[in-house]
């Protein structure tokens, strides 16, 4: 019993060490991505250029979200950490050999698909651009552009699963910076030379996403070849493990996809709306949001699903069931403070970082709205990705799947019954309300699912933790609006590093409470954050 609970302490400190080296690379990476957003509010603003690079890039990161980073991602780690752990490391390069090969056949087939019929996928995507051909002409164009990204990132996810699952975490979640650092240079350097040469800029920008892709990809081999791999095309649909991935991805597609589905309808309905503006104020939103999912519920999720990859190809349920529970309440320690901040917080927020050039502050109102809006299905979707890889890991298929068809269901209905309801200014709103309300579904027939498979968490005070981190949440969210407004922070600074210094000081205030709050009512977590910090 002794060693068992050594073991699992032992495993729950590496989780932690390895989440933290990921939440530092993701950290890096999100604030790039919101300097380089900063970039595309000047130049582009909330308008009809930036709705049509919103449209083209959605199209092929969808499909990277669907099949890479989503599905295969979860079929591929747990089916490469069994092969790797029982058969060694030249049978799983060469399973990893098998996927690539398979990757750069059937995703080259489908960049084909995108560039020759580009006007079919903007019409399957944002049908409302069919009322502007100039928004149409140009959204197509950035498809054709951008056609190849896809075999790009979906190559660098399969290479990121192969580290993840030696061990390897940094790297690969550092990759996407440099991603962010191409489209940043772009803009400084390659956006004036097309303007001066006549071209559109935002040509430019799609290209810089290209290189980007490409850069992603290429930032990982040297640490793999390091490692022994060679990579050797060839294709075998026949060998057993590839062939149990593809039994697993084609389920995975849908139960992982939910929200990725949701996104798909949001812009398909959000294009139909009228005018410009709704799709970039919306895609504005998620990215302020998606920073504290990408340090918390991504950077856990990666390091849950090699964990519990482990614990399943040995059968020890009983660490798989405490490796989950760990990974739910480290989630809520950033997730939950986040998404009442976020909701405090998001017009100084937006303001700060987008309202210049071409982003105006009626921009800045509708996308803080939007934020607010999300910012109810943050910790949701943050516990989203701890969960439904699980079960794959697991071999269950079938419940992300029905978890994830009732999820999209709801936010369809959810999205018709508000855009009926709201006034036309507000319309847009009811899309973003119909995404929170899909991910605390699919959350919840997550969570029921899981404690029918496994057994109940009590043991492990999941639901103590989560209320205390709650209370402390909802505390420091008191002591925020009272200094936002004894600050006057909804009132504009005569400089940006005036008005950053109020934002940051009311930010760093609410965290200490926070934290402070989370110490004197006995959160673990935080207990062993403040222990390493000592030390």
């Amino acid at each position: 019993m002794v060693q068992a609970d050594n073991q699992e302490s032992q495993r729950r400190i590496r989780s932690t060490r390895a989440a933290r080296s990921i939440s530092a690379a993701v950290l890096l990476s999100r604030i790039l991505g919101l300097v380089r957003d900063r970039f595309f509010a000047r130049l582009f603003g909330a308008g009809a250029f930036m709705d049509a690079y919103n449209v083209a890039f959605r199209i092929p990161n969808l499909f990277r979200d669907l099949v890479a980073e989503g599905a295969l991602s979860s079929a591929f780690v747990p089916t490469f950490t069994e092969v790797l752990r029982k058969q060694g490391k030249e049978e799983a390069w060469r399973l990893a050999n098998l996927v690539i090969s398979a990757l750069l056949f059937l995703l080259g087939l489908l960049a084909v698909a995108f560039f020759v019929l580009s006007d079919y996928w903007v019409y399957l995507l944002a049908a409302g651009f069919a009322n502007d051909p100039g928004k149409l002409e140009v959204t197509s164009n950035l498809v054709r552009i951008l056609s190849p990204f896809l075999v790009f990132v979906s190559v660098a996810s399969i290479l990121m699963g192969m580290l993840n699952a030696l061990n390897r975490y940094f790297v690969p979640a550092l990759a996407p910076a440099l991603f962010n650092l191409v489209l940043i240079a772009f803009c400084i350097f390659v956006v004036p030379w097309f303007e001066y040469e006549g071209i559109l800029a935002v040509y430019a920008v799609a290209l810089g996403a290209l290189v980007g892709g490409a850069l992603q990809c290429a930032v990982q081999l040297p640490l793999l070849y390091r490692r022994g791999y060679r990579f050797r095309l060839g294709l075998d649909f026949r060998h057993p493990a590839l062939r149990r991935i593809g039994r697993l991805v084609a389920p995975a597609l849908l139960g992982v996809s939910a929200l990725q589905i949701n996104v798909l309808i949001n812009t398909q309905l959000a294009s139909l709306l009228g005018g410009d503006g709704p799709i970039s104020w919306l895609n504005y939103a998620f990215r302020i949001m998606y920073l504290p999912i990408g340090l918390c519920g991504v950077a856990v999720g990666v390091v849950n699903l090699r964990e519990v990859s482990v614990s399943a190809a040995r059968e020890e349920w009983d660490g798989l069931k405490a490796m989950v529970a760990h990974s739910v309440k480290t989630v809520s320690l950033i997730a939950l403070p986040a998404g009442v901040g976020l909701l405090i917080l998001a017009g100084p927020i937006v303001r700060l970082l987008f309202e210049t050039g071409e982003f105006t502050a009626d921009a800045t109102r509708r996308t803080a709205a939007a934020l607010i809006c999300y910012s109810f299905g943050l910790f949701a979707y943050s516990c989203i990705k701890v969960y439904a890889p699980t079960f794959y890991a697991l071999g269950d298929t079938r419940t992300p799947v029905r978890s994830s068809l009732i999820a999209v269901a709801t936010n369809l209905a959810v999205n018709l019954i508000l855009i009926w309801q709201l006034p036309p200014a507000h319309k847009y709103l009811g899309l973003a309300l119909g995404t929170a309300a899909s991910v605390w579904v699919n959350l919840a027939l997550l969570v029921r699912s899981f404690g029918r498979r496994v057994g109940s968490s009590a043991d492990h005070r999941v639901g103590s933790t989560l209320a205390r981190n709650l209370v402390s949440s909802v505390l420091m969210g008191i002591l925020v609006l009272f200094l936002a407004d004894y600050l006057q922070l909804d009132r504009a600074r005569s400089t940006w590093l005036g008005e950053a210094a109020v934002l940051f000081g009311c930010i760093g205030a609410g965290g200490l409470f926070y934290f402070g709050c989370c110490r004197l009512l006995g959160v673990e977590e935080v207990g062993h954050l403040f222990a390493r910090m000592r030390k």
